[in-house]
């Protein structure tokens, strides 16, 4: 049986598909490679046992500036969205550096006694954000160079979870999102998925519409652990494992900023088959440790979908 890989991007823009696929592709071969299955990276790469796919999204994302007061609701989600990540990070042991940048961001964020009139919460989510560009891991060239990307990027995770920006037929932007997801799934045989950032959320509700098997369901860097601005907003509710998921492994960096409170295991129930998310922490080398090719390229990450690749091919 020939196998299919679905990768599912995060946030950021529109992407090149041939590109990305090529790049996800050899991060995961150089992961395999280091975790002693060499054997399967050239069928991997060239496509001839494995059937790879990359689920896009990143163009249906609206272009326009939201109205005013859609604005206002939005400069409050983004905010707690920092928020969440900062307070994951204050409650975990820190060096004196790295805690006096949070608590600064913090501040800015949720200040005590002072009125915030139009415009003044956007402009503390901005300033938090130039702020915590100081923790290592967030600015650097490929990575978040200002706040203000950082809040354009977490935009994108905030439009998703509101369900708006409907089409002429009426289907929202997370129901078309989700739509090309499925359209890359398998819709009768096994999909090993592996889901990046926002993609993780996305991936999590198609596969709860989902009726093919799915033997293996990898998240990376993922923000399902952001307690008030994400977790509340996921469907369905309250969180558990998809049905058709047979095992999931989700994968964290210390210093990736998306991943707050990263283990999904503490919040989401297991499926009928007893297979809840099983976290686990990889430390990437260099500065900037949130791209999808940074935890592929990980043997803990990599070894696993190996693994559930032979298993399907051998079935």
């Amino acid at each position: 049986m020939t196998p299919r890989l679905v990768f599912v991007h995060g946030v950021g823009k529109p992407r090149v598909v041939a590109t990305d696929l090529d790049e996800w592709r050899r991060a995961l071969g150089e992961g395999m490679r280091a975790a002693g299955h060499s054997r399967r990276v050239p069928q991997l790469l060239d496509g001839t046992s494995v059937d790879v796919r990359f689920a896009h999204y990143g163009d249906l994302f609206p272009g326009r500036e939201p109205q005013e007061t859609e604005a206002s609701e939005e400069e409050a989600e983004l905010a707690q969205m920092l928020l969440d990540a900062v307070d994951a990070r204050l409650d975990e042991p820190r060096e004196d550096r790295e805690e006096q940048v949070l608590r600064r961001a913090r501040n800015q964020l949720a200040p005590d006694g002072e009125a915030q009139g139009a415009g003044d919460v956007l402009r503390r989510v901005l300033a938090a954000g130039n702020t915590l560009l100081a923790m290592p891991g967030l600015r650097t060239v490929g990575g978040w160079t200002s706040g203000r990307l950082m809040v354009h990027h977490l935009r994108q995770v905030r439009q998703y979870l509101a369900r708006q920006h409907p089409d002429e037929a009426g289907a929202g932007l997370d129901t078309r999102i989700r739509d090309r997801v499925r359209a890359e799934l398998d819709p009768a045989g096994p999909t090993v998925v592996v889901a990046h950032s926002l993609g993780t959320v996305v991936a999590f509700e198609t596969l709860h519409e989902h009726q093919a098997p799915v033997p293996l369901f990898v998240t990376l860097g993922s923000p399902l652990g952001m307690r008030a601005a994400v977790q509340p907003r996921v469907r369905p509710q309250p969180l558990r494992t998809p049905d058709q998921v047979r095992e999931w492994l989700n994968f964290w960096d210390r210093d990736d900023f998306v991943t707050a409170r990263p283990d999904l295991e503490r919040f989401v129930a297991p499926n009928a088959a007893s297979v809840a998310p099983v976290s686990r922490r990889v430390d990437s080398d260099g500065a900037y440790v949130h791209p999808a090719a940074k935890y592929l390229a990980q043997p803990g990450v990599a070894g696993p979908i190996a693994e559930a690749l032979e298993a399907v091919t051998s079935a």
